[in-house]
């Protein structure tokens, strides 16, 4: 009953305060906001940027493409000369080129998977501007192309879907920074370093000599969480007690995680002028993420039956329990997240599963900034298509007829999801070169492979612990999906919004299908589940389920 009451208390924290946010980031995306106004102009002026100047579906993209092109170039400059730059207390070297590459992608595409140890093997220079200046910009694009795909949903015939340049300036300036800001010194009155010192060498009680890492991790960690994002200041993530030492850090970061994700449901439905389909969007989130909560609450509660021990603890943070590591797989997977505050492969066969299937369907169950709506949109132009051909007329969503170009553009970018992670992971559990990273046997050892690329390709970032991620092949062909499960769903959404553009909004009638309403709030879901899960599930039935299965028989891998 306390877990229960937990549960709905940090969902409706979470709900109130997306609900209100919303209302700030309507008033910040129409320009009403005008607070940081002279530094806005200053910034568009200095980059020569005309932000009255509108774009369409392709200059937007373009935009958002060259942007990334050279935020990749400058990180990956960074990794490799920093240790020729200031900023190095701890004499750090350059790190390789593969794991360069791999980074750079990774921090780019707001995946932020880490295939390395943030204070062992970077710098503070390239911690503080490289990576946490990429933290803002991968998550502004995000939310940028999420209002950009708004407008060409709710806007009027020949309207345009705003300009990158100004959506990302915005979003960084207006909200991103000054919630980091607030909740950065939140965290370090937690207890989360933020100095420029380097490692303290200490003397345990049986006199041996020890090195903890510190620097400055909160203002990171902020805009880890806020931009969901995911990459940690250390190796182990928010398991660390200098990322997460309380359970305040550890709900004030939970809630972070989704709080910009939902507050785009609620925004949405602003920006279309009607509310209740912002609330439909997010009931259809909210059903997947309350069912996926509840397998890995009772599978980690219950423990492993073999042992018979109660709750299952291996990998966990005794200051955090069974329950908030559930909360927090659950949240962290959900979004494009990825941080943890639990080793994931020492969850249960099932909360495993559960994982896997939020990353998988796209993660849409809320999502990361920004990508969680436009992904969802990507279903909902499915499932509206579904609707048509099952009442025999033109499918229609929000006034718009949703035809052959609209479903073949989002078919394109479903694609991109099992082609990276079924032929990605496929190849690695073929080739020796890649078979290397794998740790266990059996169907733990596939499940650590489709994790691997499910969360590459989903952009989520987080892995299960005993999985090679340095493994040079894994940095190269992991990049690789990085970029895919990225713009192969950001393009297409572009132009999709861009094609309704060009469409006549046709009034409501009694023969209109409504979207807003618990009829179309089920059909969203199944089409998730159905087009998105049901994918996934012969290869998963090799893996979690079939290590779940050989678990109940009393075999462990």
């Amino acid at each position: 009953m306390t877990d229960l009451l937990g549960y709905i208390l940090y969902f409706a924290a979470l709900t109130g305060l997306a609900y209100l946010f919303a209302l700030y980031m309507a008033r910040v995306y129409g320009g009403g906001t005008t607070l940081f106004a002279p530094v806005e102009r200053l910034f568009y002026a200095a980059s020569g940027i005309n932000p009255n100047k509108p774009q369409g579906w392709a200059a937007y993209a373009m935009a958002v493409l060259g942007l990334n092109a050279a935020g990749f170039g400058v990180l990956y400059a960074i990794l490799r000369l920093q240790t020729f730059l200031p900023l190095n207390p701890d004499n750090i070297g350059p790190i390789s080129a593969d794991l360069a590459f791999n980074t750079a992608i990774s921090f780019v595409t707001n995946t932020n998977w880490q295939a390395y140890s943030g204070e062992a093997q970077l710098t503070y220079f390239s911690q503080m501007v490289g990576l946490t200046m990429q933290n803002f910009v991968s998550a502004g694009t995000g939310m940028a192309v999420a209002v950009a795909v708004i407008r060409g949903f709710a806007g009027p015939k020949g309207a345009t879907l705003g300009n990158f340049w100004v959506d990302l300036t915005r979003s960084v300036l207006y909200i991103l920074l000054p919630l980091s800001c607030v909740l950065a010194v939140f965290l370090m009155l937690q207890g989360i370093p933020q100095t420029l010192l380097g490692a303290v060498k200490a003397t345990t009680l049986e006199g041996a000599q020890q090195i903890i890492a510190r620097g400055p991790a909160a203002a990171q960690i902020a805009i880890k969480q806020l931009g969901t994002n995911g990459g940690g200041f250390f190796g182990v993530n928010s398991a660390h007690p200098f990322e997460n030492p309380t359970i305040a850090s550890n709900m004030a970061q939970a809630i972070s995680i989704l709080l910009i994700p939902v507050s785009f449901c609620f925004l949405f439905g602003r920006m279309v002028s009607d509310r209740r389909q912002g609330w439909a969007i997010f009931a259809a989130m909210s059903v997947m993420f309350v069912a996926g909560l509840v397998v890995i609450h009772f599978g980690e509660n219950a423990g492993n039956p073999l042992l018979g021990l109660g709750a299952n603890m291996e990998g966990k943070e005794q200051r955090f329990g069974a329950t908030l590591s559930s909360m927090w797989a659950a949240a962290t997977t959900a979004a494009s997240n990825g941080s943890v505050n639990a080793m994931h492969d020492s969850f249960m066969p099932l909360s495993g599963l559960v994982m896997l299937i939020f990353m998988q369907v796209g993660e849409v169950i809320y999502g990361g900034v920004g990508s969680g709506l436009y992904g969802i949109l990507l279903y909902v132009v499915l499932a509206v298509f579904l609707a048509g051909l099952m009442v025999g007329r033109t499918p229609e969503y929000l006034g718009r007829k949703i035809e052959g170009r609209e479903v073949t553009l989002a078919v394109i970018a479903f694609l991109s999801m099992p082609l990276g992670i079924l032929v990605g992971g496929a190849i690695a559990a073929t080739v020796p070169a890649a078979l290397t990273s794998v740790q266990d046997a059996g169907p733990h050892g596939l499940s650590e492979i489709l994790y691997a690329y499910s969360s590459a390709t989903g952009n989520n970032g987080s892995a299960f612990g005993g999985w090679g991620a340095a493994n040079p092949w894994q940095t190269t062909a992991l990049g690789i999906c990085m970029l895919l499960g990225r713009y192969a769903i950001i393009i297409p959404m572009l132009a999709i919004a861009g094609s309704l553009t060009r469409k006549v909004q046709s009034p409501v009638t009694a023969g209109t299908f409504p979207t807003h309403g618990p009829l179309f709030v089920t059909l969203l879901v199944l089409t998730i589940v159905i087009l998105g899960a049901l994918t996934f599930f012969p290869v998963l039935a090799l893996g979690p389920v079939a290590e779940q299965t050989a678990l109940i028989a009393g075999q462990t891998f």
